[in-house]
């Protein structure tokens, strides 16, 4: 979230919502990928990229309403006039969905499927329906270590977007609706389960905003049991943990608690060591760790970290490790908040950081507790003092999301390195015309 930089906000955005499609589309909008083909636009290493995925016709069900399974199976199931889904010559229910090989089998084919396929397999019959707006399906995923990373950015005020890193996809979340104070203020996200979370200020108190990837739908409502802003936040299958912030007078937090999205509960948690806002998280090694940020009386930056762990309840003070850099002397005059909050990320539980300033990544020794160089960022990663890139773990990559800064429209870059694969050559999986400052970032796994 920016503090105290109203300058950061443009107030250029569209007030045209797209026209919304039926439930059983998902209401994504499919865009096309603006990749070269052949080639990466960042010729890091030299080599050629494969292109991007030609889309499944039935994925495209939006644009097209001749829905057309891809499965054989699936095939075999004909359409009643009543708009009932049967097997061909059989006059039972839908509830084996998959008729031929049984609702065991089926519901243990679709978890190994695409999620970006369940929207068009939720307009096949109720049963599919009822499946995958029920979350079981996403339950089972989870059980069975079946998961996909998809990406959730924001380049407008109240426009979200998704992205699919495998089928190489961006998709438009349906716009959220508030007012204009929500609209332009400071803004947090959190992907939590099937859930995104957004939270900002609606007249004199905070408020949140949750996105639902079973129904497709934004809702209203939540409140945390310590209302704040400007807090570090992670979060791990279903369950997330929110430290630190500031409330609505300014006063700085060392509260924390931990989200449950399947109960759709907040629990208290012990109070951190210390006093801190503007930090980051992580989850790491099974414990989850606040980074940075800003504390104490005189709002320092803070070099220390901390370790909370889940089995005993206890937070444990870490010296040095923020990634905090040492300012210019042209620099010493600007603000604490100036900054953004440190941009850190776990992959294969490495702590690892984005330096924007000298435009490298680093790695966090656990070990010896100091910050390496690694390698380079990729070069069209442009910030304002960090505010604008976002850098994320996904799945066993990390991810750059930003582009060059440019008034008005410009465009948006996604690059990813794997770690295991040795120094950061970074990939390019894709890009497309957009808003190059990116507001909120967050990445779901299920």
């Amino acid at each position: 979230m920016l503090e105290e930089r109203s300058c950061l906000v443009s107030r250029r955005f569209s007030r045209n919502c797209d026209k919304e499609n039926s439930w059983a589309c998902m209401n994504y909008r499919i865009e096309k990928i603006e990749i070269q083909q052949g080639k990466r636009l960042l010729e890091s290493d030299g080599d050629e990229e494969e292109g991007p995925r030609k889309l499944p016709k039935q994925l495209d069900a939006c644009e097209d309403s001749n829905l057309a399974p891809r499965s054989q199976e699936l095939a075999m199931i004909p359409t009643d006039q009543s708009g009932n889904q049967r097997h061909a010559g059989d006059h039972s229910d839908s509830s084996s969905l998959i008729h031929a090989i049984g609702r065991d089998n089926s519901i243990s084919a679709l978890i190994r499927s695409s999620r970006s396929d369940y929207g068009s397999l939720a307009s096949l019959n109720r049963s599919f329906r009822e499946l995958i707006r029920s979350g079981e399906l996403y339950r089972l995923r989870r059980q069975n270590g079946v998961i996909e990373h998809w990406v959730y950015f924001s380049c407008q005020l109240l426009g979200w977007e998704a992205f699919d890193p495998t089928s190489r996809r961006w998709m438009r979340l349906p716009t959220m609706t508030s007012d204009e104070c929500f609209m332009f203020s400071d803004k947090e996200s959190l992907a939590v389960g099937t859930e995104l979370l957004v939270f900002g200020k609606v007249f004199l108190s905070l408020f949140i905003f949750r996105y639902s990837v079973l129904t497709n739908t934004w809702s209203s409502g939540m409140n945390m049991n310590f209302p704040r802003c400007l807090f570090g936040s992670a979060s791990v299958g279903e369950i997330a943990i929110l430290a630190g912030g500031c409330d609505l007078s300014g006063n700085t937090l060392s509260v924390a608690e931990l989200y449950n999205s399947e109960l759709g509960a907040w629990e208290t948690l012990p109070n951190m060591n210390k006093t801190r806002k503007m930090c980051s998280a992580v989850f790491m090694d099974g414990k989850f760790y606040v980074i940075g940020g800003i504390g104490g009386s005189e709002s320092r930056l803070l070099t220390c970290g901390e370790e909370y762990n889940l089995q005993t309840r206890v937070w444990t003070e870490i010296p040095n490790m923020s990634p905090v850099r040492s300012r210019p002397d042209s620099e010493a005059g600007m603000p604490v908040t100036a900054e953004a909050p440190p941009l850190v990320a776990v992959v294969d539980n490495e702590l690892y950081a984005a330096d924007y300033a000298e435009m490298e990544v680093r790695k966090y020794d656990k070990n010896r507790r100091i910050w390496e160089t690694v390698g380079r960022l990729p070069e069209r990663a442009d910030s304002m003092n960090g505010w604008g890139l976002a850098f994320k773990a996904c799945g066993d990559r990390l991810i750059v999301i930003g582009g060059p800064r440019a008034a008005g429209e410009g465009f948006i870059e996604i690059n990813a390195w794997a770690p295991r694969d040795g120094p950061p050559r970074w990939n390019l999986l894709g890009r497309k015309q957009s808003g190059s400052f990116v507001y909120n970032c967050a990445v779901m796994g299920c």
